[in-house]
């Protein structure tokens, strides 16, 4: 009669959610490079997110993100050099600038949402459909909320 296989320590399991987390990214971030889009960081996807179809100021920004007024400034500026946002006056009061993606911007957010669906199929002929729905499930009973809470930049340590 064979023992069960301990449990794993508990530091592994946000390490495993992190890792996991990070080959997608990663795996993203390799493949979007080769469409065209070879400058683009981790923390761009959710600068893009925050900017949304509307577009926002840098003040508003900061505050989705978590970050100071300046860090969001620094940030839309390095992507408006790269051609994914642009700065314009605000229709409804011109003292306001509001930060807008870029035809380059809102097709990085396509290619993006395919890619990731790539992935999940990847995952799903590694694990199969029912293992991996079961994992989602799961992530969504343990992290309930808004899965686009955009301050995580913050948490680890800003925008870069």
């Amino acid at each position: 009669m064979s023992t069960p296989d301990p449990a794993p320590p508990g530091f592994e399991l946000p390490l495993r959610l992190l890792l996991a987390f990070r080959t997608i990214i990663d795996e993203l971030h390799e493949r979007i490079a080769r469409e065209g889009h070879p400058d683009l960081r981790p923390m761009h996807g959710f600068v893009f997110q925050a900017i949304g179809p509307h577009g926002t100021t840098a003040a508003d920004l900061g505050r989705t993100l978590g970050v100071s007024k300046q860090a969001a400034g620094k940030t839309v500026e390095a992507l408006e050099k790269l051609g994914y946002v642009q700065r314009g006056s605000d229709p409804a009061d011109t003292r306001r600038k509001v930060v807008r993606l870029t035809d380059r911007g809102v097709d990085c957010l396509v290619r993006s949402a395919r890619i990731f669906d790539e992935l999940r199929t990847e995952w799903v002929a590694t694990l199969g459909e029912e293992q991996l729905r079961q994992m989602e499930d799961g992530l969504r009973r343990l992290a309930p909320g808004d899965p686009f809470r955009l301050d995580t930049p913050r948490w680890f340590g800003g925008p870069s």
